[in-house]
């Protein structure tokens, strides 16, 4: 359990941010310059507040109100930045095993179980000099992971690599959130990395948390589209491999009574996963048209259509239980009657379903 409620100052930039989260991945979501390596800093101790509170796992680390203030080399946090910061003049091994042999924290860890984690065994002899930049991360999230910490900080973790690192990397950051066994701050500003990786989402604009709780919750909300960035739009649906097509390299995933095909990748049936879809790869149709090379139809209704003076509108359906968002020009939701309560067909681009998610356990939701 993480809890966070903080006010300050840094320089002439205000923060007045307070959210809370279970156990699993936290992602501090918002543009470049919206204050979430900040409020990172004040949970890990470089930053003080001017007041609040800040409590891990029921450890107090910050309480205005009774002048405590833990020390950050107290406070057993891990913290893994843009740029992986590792000692050059050690190899792999004892970059790893740092804080350990430094005589600060023994880790709980055994150093076999987060080398197999993160896929390194391969680099322990080398210098960090030869290493790629995806890497040079996976060692420094191993080394953030054998200090025995309570709590691992991410900031920006990615934001120095290209796409085919990042892309290299993920499913390990997938492992860690998974099996690390601690709550997990993700700071990012691209929204597929948050939706991929956390189950709770704090959205951060200039300061403050404008909404925080589970992340389809958060990213279903249409009134938050400043925020989030509009061209990014999604939403993330969560369903279960059904059976697996050799063939054609399909899964076809029951989304609670309605079969959607996807990529196999590396499936398994009865695999619970989580799907992201982008709003502006969804269209609507009053019934399922033929002859379309979509495959993924979904019968939904319609709950809501923003009001706008653009020529754009979000249009938000509900989907067996779940909500699914489109984008659409507001010229063709005039044309079809598009309204709420309006039952509808919902065309979903295969290219526009994001790779596999196990589903997170169900949990509390939480109001910004």
């Amino acid at each position: 359990m993480l809890e966070v409620e903080v006010k300050g100052s840094v320089g002439g930039f205000h923060i007045d941010a307070a959210f809370a989260s279970e156990a699993g991945v936290t992602a501090l979501f918002g543009q470049s310059g919206a204050g979430k390596s900040t409020i990172t800093n004040m949970i890990a101790g470089l930053v003080t507040p001017a007041s609040g509170r800040i409590v891990v796992d029921g450890q107090i680390l910050f309480d205005s109100a009774s002048s405590l203030n833990l020390p950050a080399r107290d406070r057993r946090i891990g913290h893994v930045f843009q740029d992986a910061r590792l000692f050059p003049h050690l190899s792999v091994r004892n970059n790893l095993t740092f804080a350990h042999w430094a005589g600060r924290r023994h880790p709980k860890r055994p150093l076999a179980e987060v080398v197999e984690l993160l896929g390194i065994s391969h680099l322990l002899d080398r210098k960090p000099g030869g290493l790629s930049g995806g890497e040079k991360q996976r060692v420094a999230i191993g080394r953030a992971l054998l200090s025995d910490p309570r709590l691992l900080l991410m900031d920006e973790p990615l934001a120095s690599l290209d796409q085919a690192r990042k892309s290299d990397i993920l499913p390990y950051l997938d492992r860690v959130g998974e099996d690390a066994g601690i709550p997990i701050v993700y700071v990012s500003h691209a929204l597929e990395e948050v939706a991929r990786l956390s189950q709770t989402l704090v959205i951060v604009s200039q300061g403050s948390v404008l909404a925080f709780g589970p992340v389809a919750d958060m990213l279903a909300r249409t009134d938050l589209g400043r925020a989030t960035g509009r061209h990014e739009a999604s939403a993330l649906l969560s369903g279960k491999v059904v059976a697996i097509d050799k063939h054609w390299g399909l899964a076809s995933i029951d989304m609670g009574g309605q079969i959607i095909q996807v990529p196999a990748l590396d499936t398994a049936i009865g695999e619970d996963i989580r799907l992201r879809i982008r709003a502006r790869d969804v269209a609507i149709a009053l019934g399922r048209p033929e002859g379309l090379s979509i495959r993924n139809a979904l019968h939904g209704t319609i709950k809501s259509i923003t009001d706008e003076t653009g020529p754009y509108t979000e249009i938000l359906s509900a989907v067996d239980g779940q909500l699914l968002r489109a984008r659409l020009t507001r010229a063709s939701a005039a044309d079809l009657g598009l309204v709420p309560g309006k039952a509808v067909t919902l065309l979903i681009k295969s290219v526009a379903i994001d790779r596999r998610q196990r589903t997170p356990a169900p949990r509390k939701s939480a109001q910004g």
